[in-house]
């Protein structure tokens, strides 16, 4: 058996080439190997390096050989067992505006389809990594002028920046796939004379395991 996915109940030949999807289940499938302490986080980073550089099947398959296989019904949906729905009486914002001041959206919120960020002169912060969505594709329309506008996505949600900046920088490191199920967040918008930083983090539990991990590795 293997953790690799299933096509039409049929598991693909080795020469198959492997999807975004595939390469997203069989990270998710390490990434929990790690937290059940069958993998050190060095051994995580090398496989999931492997893991995105794959391009078929046989690529995939000795990434998992040696870790117990699972089921696709063992998989939450999303795969990162993230729960994205609203929260009922959670503050909802659908802007942000610094004029030489500041703003910060942080904590649970949930986040609309549409929200727009304006920094002139100041700053601004959006934090996602614990937001709730109200859609599956969010738009962040971001405008920095003569200021800087932040925004941190978790590691797990797929990020698409199409900004651009003149005199000014926009950050386009940020963009890539999240895990199958995630929600979509595509940052527009442009920096003049200022700049607009979109990065990602991981959440708060999410840095208390890998700290959990590091110290069950010290002490081995």
């Amino acid at each position: 058996m293997t953790n690799l996915p299933e096509h039409a109940g049929t598991p693909g030949p080795p020469e198959m080439r492997a999807g975004d999807a595939d390469r997203d289940r069989v990270a998710q499938v390490l990434r929990d190997a790690a937290g059940d302490g069958r993998l050190t986080l060095d051994e995580l980073d090398e496989r999931l390096d492997a893991v995105y550089a794959a391009k078929t099947y046989a690529d995939l398959e000795p990434l998992t050989r040696d870790l117990p296989a699972v089921g696709a019904s063992a998989v939450p949906a999303p795969q990162t067992g993230t729960d994205w729905r609203p929260v009922d009486g959670a503050p909802s914002w659908a802007s942000g505006i610094g004029i030489m001041s500041g703003f910060t959206r942080s904590g649970v919120w949930n986040v609309p389809r549409s929200f727009l960020a304006f920094a002139f002169w100041g700053g601004g912060k959006i934090d996602l990594r614990e937001a709730r969505f109200t859609g599956e594709r969010v738009t962040i329309r971001a405008f920095a002028v003569m200021g800087g506008v932040e925004i941190v996505a978790p590691e797990d949600i797929t990020v698409h920046v199409k900004g651009i900046g003149v005199m000014g920088g926009f950050d386009h490191g940020a963009s890539g796939v999240g895990a199958p199920g995630s929600p979509t967040v595509v940052v527009r918008g442009f920096a003049f004379w200022g700049g607009v930083d979109v990065k990602r983090r991981a959440r708060r539990h999410e840095k208390k395991l890998r700290k959990e991990l590091r110290k069950r590795e010290d002490g081995s």
